[in-house]
């Protein structure tokens, strides 16, 4: 344990930033466009190869590094995510910056499933939500950052920029995580089986909620899920009859467990509404330029900077799952005022509004990491943390598919701005409404969130 664990917790906060960092890549949409001459269906390959890996691979990764050492997984992923960076930005041709872009997946499934563990093997286990809130507040930051930056690198350097400024991060988190703590490898046996199985679950999984955004065939998303479902009980079988399986089945016959995993993926799907809908809400309706509205969206990150460390003052004080519970009625609440919002109101009140929805994310954030870190054994850590990140990944993906559909609902039969205004408060009412309706449905299990 570092003498100072804040320097270390800054080290896999540097290493860790690289997955928010990519949130840069969406402002230089246009430009890979361009210079790669595709048309805009080609360019949804560039999110799927990325996601899909990182995702899939999240658990697995974890996993190894509760069996090798976090570290050493942690400065594997910095390597490989370093030189996937490195071949987008250099990458000739589509096809082979498409892989580059699934080498810097695997890349960030190293880093970021083993980041939660390593922040709270720096700090004694009675303040493991304070090393969860610094990690989760740099993970924010990092988040503010990207599109600002992205933007600036652009203008300065081209697409390329986006990629290339996170090799040099990538690179000093590598030379600075000799200074975090090594613990000694688990002998433990490694579940390959069920690692190829959880994978290709994920993976499927994934790509159904992906593809239902897409102009294809209806059966193919379908197909993929019924894959997905054939695979989870294929998988199940297996962890109930191996010794030491990634993550074990008995835990989601514990309403306790089950829920707040489940309502966290819900709450980042309704919360995805921001990022999806509310930059065409700025411009398209309150005539801001796109700087500006970056600038509004970027309230909503700055916001989870300032929630997290809030919620590592609560949850000593009234409990982990009521702290995440308040952070679920109050991001739900915010969504649906969020939604109502109209030209004739002050520009103030949205800033308002989102920095509230965003501290309440954050405070949602650390609580559930703590819930789920504090339920697996401390053996497990990189588990217990990718566990929170995959579900933070669901919930996004099929917020990309949900929100779209509800806004379309909503705005039929109107066009223009009316339209839009009609399916914008339309899906942000069904989000936060929802989140709130499923938040109240699950208090039939009061275990779930009333239990210190």
């Amino acid at each position: 344990m570092l003498a100072r664990p804040a320097i270390g917790l800054a080290i896999v906060g540097l290493g860790a930033a690289l997955a928010p960092l990519d949130i840069a890549v969406n402002v230089a949409l246009p430009a890979i466009t361009a210079h790669f001459g595709l048309v805009l269906a080609d360019v949804q390959w560039l999110v799927i190869c990325y996601v899909l890996v990182y995702g899939s691979l999240m658990l697995v990764c974890g996993k190894l590094g509760d069996l090798v050492g976090h570290r050493l997984v942690f400065r594997v992923g910095l390597i490989v995510s370093a030189v996937g960076c490195a071949a987008c930005a250099a990458a000739p041709n589509w096809p082979l910056f498409l892989w580059a872009r699934a080498g810097q997946g695997i890349g960030t499934a190293l880093a970021l499933a083993c980041g939660p563990a390593l922040s709270t093997s720096l700090y004694p286990e009675g303040q493991r939500t304070r090393a969860l809130a610094g990690f989760t507040a740099g993970q924010a930051l990092a988040s503010t950052v990207g599109p600002l930056l992205g933007g600036v690198l652009i203008e300065l350097w081209g697409w390329s920029a986006v990629y290339w400024f996170r090799v040099p991060i990538a690179l000093v988190a590598l030379a600075l995580s000799g200074l975090l703590p090594a613990p000694k490898p688990d002998d433990r046996p490694f579940d390959a089986l069920g690692a190829v199985l959880l994978a290709c679950c994920t993976s499927a999984l994934l790509l159904a909620l992906v593809l239902s955004q897409r102009a294809v065939p209806g059966w193919q998303p379908l197909a993929l899920t019924a894959v997905a479902l054939v695979g989870v009980a294929v998988l199940i079988r297996h962890e109930n009859r191996f010794d030491e399986p990634i993550l074990r089945p008995a835990l989601f016959a514990d309403s306790a467990f089950v829920i707040p995993n489940l309502i966290s993926a819900l709450a980042n799907l309704a919360s995805f509404a921001i990022l999806l809908l509310t930059p065409y809400y700025l411009v398209n309706v309150l005539g801001l330029s796109a700087v500006a509205s970056g600038l509004m969206i970027a309230l909503a990150f700055v916001g989870g900077t300032a929630g997290a460390p809030l919620a590592a003052r609560l949850v000593p004080r009234i409990g982990q799952r009521p702290t995440a519970f308040v952070g679920v009625v109050i991001v739900g609440a915010s969504l649906i005022a969020v939604g109502w919002t109209t030209p004739a109101m002050p520009l103030l009140l949205l800033a308002g509004l989102l920095l509230v929805e965003g501290s309440a994310y954050g405070l949602l954030v650390v609580a559930y990491t703590d819930i789920v870190t504090g339920t697996l054994a401390r053996r497990d850590r990189g588990v217990a943390g990718a566990l929170t990140l995959l579900t933070r990944t669901l919930g996004v993906v099929s917020g990309a598919s949900v929100l779209s559909a509800l806004q379309a609902h909503g705005a039929a039969g109107a066009s223009g701005v009316d339209g839009f205004l009609a399916g914008y408060r339309f899906a942000f009412t069904v989000a936060g409404g929802g989140l709130l309706v499923a938040l109240l449905v699950s208090c039939l299990w009061p275990r779930a969130w009333f239990r210190r």
